[in-house]
């Protein structure tokens, strides 16, 4: 065998090993935005009756629990009546429960439920373990930016958080 032919096959064998350590690499690497993005979900009715007030918040921000006693209550929502017909009401409900946080197969998702102990019914996505923990390092005066507006301005930082997006690296914190 020649020089070249030793060296072209050893190139051609260091590239056939990278791309098999590329391939592997994507593929066992498994879905890490499963761990940051939350998976898309939709209704109609979610969509106009609470998207008409606030922001669409992802149902598996919270658990089944959470979302049952929201919708129960919807005379008092937040101080604010949200009251709904029945059938819409039930509609939402179910929509909220089949997709909260401690039925999800995601990461996240499953993150959010096991932050929350059993007991534990938060009515409010900043009152769980997993947001206080992911935001905790924020002072006061931060989240009161007018850019901001307080800590369920979730679009304030997170552009795409009504995608269900929670990526760190996606962050901008408004000055």
């Amino acid at each position: 065998m020649t020089i070249s032919t030793i060296k072209a096959r050893r190139w051609l064998q260091t590239l056939t090993l990278a791309l098999a350590a590329g391939i592997s690499g994507a593929l066992f690497a498994g879905d890490h935005d499963g761990d940051r993005i939350l998976p898309p979900v939709d209704n109609a009715k979610w969509r106009a009756e609470c998207g008409s007030c606030h922001l669409l918040y992802h149902p598996a921000l919270l658990p089944e629990r959470s979302w049952s006693k929201i919708m129960s209550g919807l005379e008092r929502h937040f101080g604010e009546n949200a009251k709904l017909d029945a059938a819409t009401q039930q509609e939402i409900a179910e929509f909220l429960a089949t997709h909260a946080a401690d039925r999800s197969a995601n990461r996240r998702a499953q993150k959010i439920a096991l932050s929350t102990q059993a007991g534990q019914v938060p009515l409010r996505i900043t009152e769980t373990a997993y947001f206080i923990r992911k935001h905790g390092e924020i002072r006061d005066d931060v989240w009161q930016r007018k850019a901001i507006g307080g800590k369920a301005n979730c679009t304030a930082c997170h552009a795409d958080a009504e995608k269900g997006n929670f990526d760190e690296r996606a962050i901008r914190v408004p000055r």
